[in-house]
């Protein structure tokens, strides 16, 4: 999708509304992790030395619409941008309907725009006043870019300029070398508890893929679809032949849904469980399969580290305990070992990349958890839509 960027405006004294996504985790009102805010450091950086009038919108947490929560202000976000640009950082709380743009060359944050009634609604009336403020808006959150909402779609519409911030350019470039001409082969793999939350991106991408590896509660829903019992697994007895369907469809097209060989099973799922390995024909009643065994394991990275393109989206296991982790420590170190192209995104998935270390051996980590998988669907994001147009 070609969008227009920084690099087709000018900015040398332009009011400039960015759109962020900092919404970042609190403990009693101090930020835990600031990924978020280093993430936008660059954009920032680039619009304040281009001498912009650099007015930056953001949500944060769940607020009731129209009030202000003190609970939810952007004010440590503020502070800690401060901190890392180096200068003062104002909040502006009363931001729309005035003129709210600092001097050419400074920085002020507007206070969450959840704050904001008809925000989530996408509400024109709100759009209009936050497109008056600028001269150009520019969306540089992709985590919240299939969101169709007042500040991140509706603005777009009427700014008198609308343009992709270098982060999420770098999302669309990245997810499109993934998917739209990958270098071959091309291996996903789709974790998670229930087929049903992933069924659409599994179906997407069963025929565009050379292998779709699945795991966690989906796999299970697999092997039951292949004719083995799971035992007390987690699994959706009601979509074991849209399961089945989809491994044929596969196989149809050319590609793969190979099913574990081996797993880890325990009869509960605790930190002080007993693991046990298995053959996939070998699991007792009272069993729960909580990670592949150390033979798919093994048969898994092989083919991750001949792999053109990975496409990374949830663990293959339970991997938050660790007898039940080595199955996603094995493929986190074979894509970090492989010479392809590696994108990998999700919450459970970016837990994973930062519990094994591999973050600097993997292409391209996207932070924008439901785009990312609404991508992966296939969905248009309402967002990058409005930027095309």
């Amino acid at each position: 999708m070609a969008v227009r960027t920084l690099d087709d405006v000018e900015l040398d004294g332009r009011r400039v509304l960015v759109r962020e996504d900092l919404n970042v985790p609190l403990n009693d009102g101090a930020i835990t992790d600031d990924a978020r805010l280093r993430a936008a450091l660059p954009t920032l950086q680039r619009l304040l030395a281009a001498n912009a009038r650099v007015m930056v919108m953001s949500h944060l947490g769940r607020p009731e619409p129209g009030q202000f929560d003190p609970a939810a202000s952007l004010a440590p976000v503020a502070a800690r941008l401060g901190e890392l640009l180096g200068r003062e950082v104002p909040v502006v709380r009363e931001w729309l309907d005035s003129e709210v743009a600092p001097v050419p060359g400074a920085l002020v944050v507007c206070e969450n725009v959840r704050f904001n009634a008809g925000e989530t609604e996408d509400d024109e009336s709100l759009s209009r006043r936050m497109a008056a403020l600028c001269d150009v808006f520019v969306m540089d959150a992709f985590g919240t870019a299939h969101r169709a909402q007042a500040s991140t779609h509706g603005v777009a519409r009427f700014a008198p300029d609308a343009v992709a911030g270098p982060l999420l350019a770098a999302e669309l470039e990245a997810l499109g070398k993934a998917l739209a001409a990958p270098a071959r082969p091309l291996v996903a793999i789709i974790g998670g508890s229930k087929v049903s939350t992933k069924l659409t991106v599994l179906e997407q991408l069963t025929d565009r893929v050379d292998q779709l590896i699945v795991g966690g509660g989906i796999a299970n829903t697999f092997i039951a679809a292949a004719g083995y019992s799971v035992g007390r697994s987690l699994m959706e007895v009601d979509l074991v032949d849209t399961a089945r369907a989809l491994m044929d469809k596969a196989a149809s097209a050319g590609s793969e849904i190979p099913i574990p060989a081996d797993v880890i099973v325990a009869t509960e799922l605790s930190d002080h469980a007993v693991p046990r390995v298995a053959a996939v024909d070998d699991i007792n009643a009272d069993e729960m399969i909580l990670d592949v065994g150390p033979k798919t394991a093994s048969a898994y990275a092989e083919r991750l580290r001949q792999a053109g393109t990975i496409v990374w989206n949830g663990p293959v296991g339970v991997f938050e305990i660790d007898a039940f982790g080595e199955g996603t420590r094995a493929l986190a170190e074979a894509i970090a070992e492989s010479p392809g192209f590696s994108i990998a995104g999700g919450g459970d998935t970016l837990a994973a990349v930062s519990k094994y270390g591999v973050a600097e051996h993997i292409s391209y980590i996207s932070t924008g958890g439901g785009a990312f998988l609404e991508f992966l669907e296939g969905r248009t994001l309402p967002a990058v839509a409005i930027l095309d147009q």
